[in-house]
């Protein structure tokens, strides 16, 4: 097997979690166009024409900055994978021949409505790293506007309507350097840049986002390999290199380790926050897409649509046609798969190779939820809940939407992500019940530019009053 098949291969195994990157929150529950969470698109990795970023406050690049160790003047394999916004109109045959649009085209198993495709882009690149020192390379790419009709036939075979696929040009380049740092070891800082140089402008006011992101990248991330040598871990370096892997400044995206366990010779560099050697769950059945949510209850839900539903969802994207089939066609006993896996056990011991833990571990106690004296399901509750109108005592004072309150993430919490929210000011959205009598409050984070939509979607960060303390103004 030559190095160029190995790395691909390596590569093979990497793109199975890229894929769910460049796929995450495509199209979400309940699948359909018109639902009010598909009507805001495109939250991750969106590189943006300059001109909108400069207005808008949106990102037009991208950076990685990560270590290596390469083997003499190794090969540099780079693949930047993104998603191309493809505009879809839907028109409908009349009988002179011609086609008029129309919001909406009925056939027998599905409704076509217009609707934003992506398409997957890649642009490869292979230079040694002789090639990237001193100043470094550029390299441009794009991708030419175009338009595509597909012919829609009804039961009869008679065409009945048509799709008119509308792509904007796309311009872009990726800026790679290599410097060698000073130290015991021949290690190198790798920088990779990103960059959207679309010229588009806004030409009024009406060119909103929908208007840019035809000519964005979306869902950009980066796989890089070495055909000799090895990455370093921006996780968990060894301790020698600390400094400088602290020194290196990642904007906008995360490099971690990819491909097999134990190897380290493959890097995604991702705008989705992974640890290192992410993998795809065994009990995984396929793409479902809306990946904030569990594959399960997705699969239930999907499952109980209507029939009217799932014709809307079958005609709003082929991706979404392909999970209301896989959700019809699941076996009980794949089904029961999904459930009841977990992932936090791992065998423990000691520094000595006993069984005994260096420190006892700190288990999730499901006393330590917090529960009001009395539920709101309880009919000596003083009234129904009302997540706009309730509060809760938190160190004595009463909280509810619109309190202001610092985050403190405890024990229960496992996301990677409650480290970047410890010490947080954030804004009190509802406070909710659940069915075991359970308080969670849910707020957005002050400062966070996605917080209105958040709110547009109901998709807020989520918190159990003893993680929380109230500031001066709540």
């Amino acid at each position: 097997m030559t190095t160029a098949t190995a790395l691909e291969s390596r590569f093979a195994h990497a793109r199975q979690v890229a894929d769910a990157v460049l796929f995450e929150g495509y199209v979400l529950y309940p699948y359909r166009a018109s639902a009010a969470k598909n009507r805001l698109r495109w939250q991750f990795g969106v590189l943006v024409p300059p001109a909108w970023g400069r207005v808008q406050g949106e990102h037009a690049f991208q950076q990685t900055e990560i270590l290596m160790e390469p083997k003499g003047d190794a090969t540099l394999a780079v693949e930047l994978r993104f998603l191309h916004a493809r505009r879809r109109t839907v028109e409908r045959a009349l009988p002179d021949g011609s086609f008029e649009g129309v919001a909406e085209l009925h056939l027998d198993d599905r409704v076509l409505v217009p609707w934003d495709e992506g398409a997957e882009e890649r642009v490869e690149l292979s230079p040694t790293l002789g090639e990237l020192t001193a100043e470094g390379a550029v390299f441009p790419f794009e991708r030419p506007a175009r338009e595509d009709i597909e012919t829609v036939a009804g039961a009869d075979g008679e065409a009945v309507g048509r799709l008119v696929l509308r792509t904007e040009p796309i311009e872009g380049c990726v800026r790679l350097r290599a410097v060698e740092l000073d130290g015991p070891y021949r290690v190198l800082k790798l920088t990779a840049v990103v960059e959207n140089t679309n010229p588009w402008t806004p030409a009024a006011e009406s060119d909103d986002r929908e208007a840019a992101l035809p000519r964005s990248l979306v869902a950009a991330h980066l796989l890089l390999g070495l055909s000799g040598g090895s990455f370093l871990s921006m996780t968990d370096p060894p301790e020698w290199a600390k400094g400088a892997v602290a020194a290196c400044a990642n904007r906008h995206t995360w490099p971690v380790l990819a491909g097999e366990p134990g190897r380290a010779d493959v890097v995604l560099s991702s705008p989705i926050i992974l640890e290192d050697h992410p993998a795809i769950a065994p009990e995984s059945i396929g793409a479902m897409y809306d990946a904030t949510e569990i594959d399960e209850i997705l699969a239930l839900r999907t499952a109980a649509l209507t029939d009217q539903e799932k014709r809307e969802a079958r005609g709003t994207d082929p991706r979404a046609a392909a999970v209301i089939d896989l959700a019809e066609s699941m076996p009980p006993e794949v089904l029961e798969r999904l459930h009841g896996a977990v992932r936090a056990l791992r065998e423990i011991t000691g520094p000595d190779g006993t069984d005994e833990p260096e420190r006892p571990l700190e288990v999730f106690d499901e006393q330590s939820v917090f529960r009001p004296e009395t539920p709101w399901w309880d009919p000596a509750h003083r009234d129904t809940a009302d997540p706009a109108r309730d509060r809760v005592l938190v160190d004595g004072v009463a909280v509810g939407v619109g309190s202001r309150v610092l985050l403190r993430p405890g024990l229960r919490r496992s996301d990677a992500q409650d480290l970047f929210l410890q010490g947080r000011a954030a804004l009190v959205e509802a406070v909710l019940h659940d069915v075991d009598g359970g308080v969670h409050l849910a707020v957005t984070v002050e400062g966070d530019p996605g917080a209105d939509i958040r709110r547009e979607q109901g998709r807020f960060l989520y918190f159990q009053p003893d993680e929380l303390s109230p500031l001066e103004d709540a």
